[in-house]
């Protein structure tokens, strides 16, 4: 639907070149850059125009209201309390409200960018892990993001991308803090199959696009207003454009990578083009390899990057992360009750267990099923 429309749009103004007698369908080249465009005009939504309802402070009294909502954890302020290495940076603690407000974890947050002496990106790392054998009962995670810092009395303000992100990070940091394996081996996110350690931050993205969470938090830093409600349903409008493209993409990565890594003969007659262009036919035929098209060469994550053989995973993460929401909206998100069994439930089973359960029986112990597209399929609209 959305490459028939971006061809639609390049052809009504992108000038003869794009005439369906000079060009029947687009190239690869100018797909991605006409969907951007095409993106632009349905949306008209720009990162910077969400930034003043994002206050950093406000993001993370919600975030940590939600955490004490589903897993009957609080999270408290404990900056000053330990050494930093920047006064950027803060501090928290981590309290079992099931077990008398008990410390059970703590993790530092290092949220701003620092160009000069700071990596890009954003990244969850542990600190102290759960073990007993070295006698550590109370783990610490790192937390690091590079938003924008605050300017002068302007608070740290940041993008709908940032706040997932920081979702995103807190998730892999509740798998690392929140584990009850005493083995260091494979307490918190240690051990975890490559599979399936996205699940826990794939999950915490999901609470982005649910009303009452983003709502707790979605207001404006200077008059207190709210997100306005046209904004926050392009948002959610947003995250399934273009997604059955996106879907087909990864399949294609993942299944040629298999492809290249169990049946690929280099001795044989088919060349490594040959096979993406055959398994292209499969998952994407309506936009195959020119015959110039080397991009395996650049393939870096299957080559260079860890994922040899794996990068079905982005993908299978997603279904175990969606279909883990699922559980919380079967028994309806405004049900309290429900959310919090649900929550306990994933608590003690996904965050608790850590790498020393295989990650499918660890999935049934939650579910009690193998884990199920149907709810990946419904949050991206193409069912």
């Amino acid at each position: 639907r959305e490459l028939a429309a971006a061809t639609d749009l390049a052809r009504a103004t992108g000038g003869p070149e794009y005439s369906e007698s000079n060009l029947p369908k687009l190239m690869p080249w100018d797909t991605s850059f006409w969907v951007e465009r095409l993106k632009e005009k349905t949306f008209d939504l720009k990162e910077e125009e969400l930034r003043p309802y994002f206050a950093l402070d406000a993001v993370l009294k919600g975030m940590f209201g939600l955490i004490e909502r589903i897993f009957d954890v609080e999270v408290r302020d404990a900056t000053g309390t330990v050494e930093v290495w920047h006064p950027d940076v803060r501090f928290f603690t981590l309290h079992d409200e099931s077990d008398e407000g008990k410390h059970i974890a703590s993790f530092y947050l290092d949220p701003y960018s620092r160009p000069a002496d700071k990596r890009g990106g954003a990244w969850m790392a542990d600190c102290l892990g759960k073990s007993e054998a070295l006698g550590f009962d109370v783990p610490v995670a790192y937390l690091t993001c590079n938003g924008s810092p605050p300017v002068g009395d302007k608070p740290s303000l940041m993008t709908f991308r940032e706040v997932e992100t920081l979702f995103h990070e807190t998730g892999h940091g509740l798998q690392h803090m929140l584990t009850r394996a005493t083995v260091g081996d494979v307490s918190g996110i240690n051990g975890v199959e490559w599979d399936a350690v996205e699940l826990p931050s794939q999950f915490m993205e999901n609470w982005c696009y649910d009303k009452p969470t983003v709502y707790g938090f979605a207001k404006h830093y200077q008059t207190g207003e709210p997100l306005p409600e046209e904004m926050f349903e392009k948002l959610k409008e947003q995250k399934t454009f273009g997604a059955g493209m996106m879907a087909c993409r990864q399949l294609l990565f993942g299944m040629m990578d298999m492809e290249l890594h169990s049946n690929f003969d280099p001795n044989g007659e088919e060349t490594i083009f040959d096979l993406q262009r055959r398994m292209a036919e499969i998952y994407t035929p309506y936009a195959l390899p020119v015959e110039e098209d080397r991009f395996l060469c650049g393939f870096s994550h299957i080559f260079a990057g860890g994922y040899a053989a794996g990068y079905y995973s982005y993908k299978w993460a997603e279904v175990m992360s969606a279909d883990a929401f699922g559980a919380f909206e079967e028994v309806g998100l405004d049900n309290e009750e429900g959310v919090k069994e649900v929550g306990k439930k994933f608590r003690e089973t996904v965050l608790a267990l850590g790498g020393g359960v295989a990650p499918m029986d660890v999935f049934k112990s939650f579910r009690g099923r193998e884990p199920s597209p149907e709810a990946l399929l419904r949050h991206n609209g193409l069912v």
